[in-house]
């Protein structure tokens, strides 16, 4: 992780977190006894107004997997830019072979994005966004890159100061 992530990082007391279920996959231990069943579960929290976070949970039963995919998330939460309940600018996002493009909507536009995706705008908190995604449509690496381009968000706040300048020369160029 970069440090410009963890000085975003949020610790989870008092927020009322929402979650979400993105994928349960049954996955197998073959032994010298026959076969052992599992499940993994990857779960995405946010308190829908900037903060979110993801968490992966395993265990031999599906509600188990999940209950330790939440508590994992939680401790995971970062705070991203939303501006007028859409993102600051254009962002590209990738993860193994998944590719992710965000882009800001109008007011109204509603969150154009499919699935894993989907879940964790909503889970953040915006609420107007145009996305697409590339390559693999494998719900961990959607997660994983959809995280990593709301991570290289910048607000107006942030720019200005790293350039030194006043905000309002950041729109003026």
């Amino acid at each position: 992780m970069k440090s410009a992530q963890n000085s975003r990082r949020v610790k989870p007391s008092g927020l009322e977190l929402v979650d979400r279920l993105v994928g349960v996959q049954r996955v197998t231990k073959v032994t010298k006894g026959g076969r052992a069943f599992g499940f993994s579960a990857i779960v995405v929290v946010g308190d829908e107004s900037g903060i979110g976070g993801y968490g992966l949970g395993k265990s031999k039963e599906v509600s188990e997997a999940v209950a330790k995919g939440i508590e994992d998330a939680k401790k995971n939460l970062y705070r991203f830019p939303i501006v007028k309940k859409s993102i600051p600018h254009e962002q590209d996002g990738k993860f193994g072979g998944a590719r992710v493009f965000l882009r800001p909507a109008s007011n109204g536009t509603g969150v154009i994005a499919g699935g894993a995706m989907r879940a964790v705008l909503e889970c953040v908190g915006v609420h107007d966004v145009l996305a697409k995604s590339k390559g693999s449509s494998n719900p961990h690496n959607l997660v994983k890159a959809t995280f990593e381009a709301l991570h290289q968000l910048r607000d107006v706040n942030e720019v200005a100061r790293q350039r030194g300048i006043a905000i309002t020369k950041v729109f003026n160029g």
